[in-house]
């Protein structure tokens, strides 16, 4: 079993922390796929006898309906939203995530702390500040990057009518047009992905073919993580 790594100060009192379960994050922008992949695989992983927990932003019991009616209202600051998204991923990451991997399951986690620092960086957050704000974070045991480019992405979101507000961040006066901001501001956080990809070591999957063929290939990667 091994020892459970953070990626800075971690969690008081869980220093000796052991865990025998997996934490696997599948991350990518929006509209790569990420939801479907999860579904296949969490069908995939409890038909092969492994316990699967499936977890997401803005799901803790504590400040995910808060944190929705924040976004909803747009009234509240850059900063401020910044530490709503870290509360709640630090209360899923200790009620939730923690116990489930302590009782052997299998976590997967739709987007991590990835998400929440590139899309804080392009907002205009310090990177060194918001990797010192998330160093409570597990180190997981794979993060699988659905990797698309900005052309490819554009089509799939317009076909699934899924253009939206923080989607197209229109919060930062991009352009005055929600297609225009999607553009620009999904091609800021494809560069920044970019940039993290070395720095946490992603697993990068090109998601441009069938659903199948890229579910072979995140069911390759994922089999790996139980041969440690």
């Amino acid at each position: 079993m091994k020892k459970a790594l953070f990626y800075g100060h971690g969690i008081p009192g869980m220093e000796d922390l052991r865990l025998p379960g997996r934490l696997i994050v599948i991350e990518g922008t929006d509209g790569v796929g990420r939801s479907t992949h999860i579904n296949l695989l969490h069908d995939w992983l409890e038909k092969i006898g492994k316990g699967v927990l499936v977890t997401g932003l803005t799901r803790s019991p504590l400040v995910g309906g808060g944190l929705q009616a924040a976004k909803e209202s747009k009234y509240l600051g850059r900063n401020t939203m910044t530490l709503f998204y870290a509360t709640d991923f630090a209360d899923r990451l200790e009620h939730e995530i923690i116990p489930a991997l302590r009782a052997g399951f299998v976590v997967l986690a739709d987007r991590y702390l990835y998400t929440l620092i590139a899309r804080d960086t392009v907002r205009g957050a310090d990177p060194k500040w918001l990797r010192q704000l998330y160093g409570f974070s597990l180190v997981p045991d794979a993060v699988l990057y659905l990797s698309v480019d900005i052309d490819t992405l554009v089509p799939r979101v317009l076909r699934a009518g899924k253009l939206n507000y923080w989607e197209a961040g229109m919060d930062l006066g991009l352009a005055d047009n929600l297609f225009d901001s999607f553009y620009v501001y999904q091609s800021k956080l494809l560069r920044e992905f970019d940039r993290m990809r070395k720095e946490f070591k992603f697993n990068t999957i090109n998601c441009k073919g069938t659903i199948r063929s890229v579910q072979s290939r995140l069911r390759r990667k994922i089999r790996t993580v139980f041969e440690d």
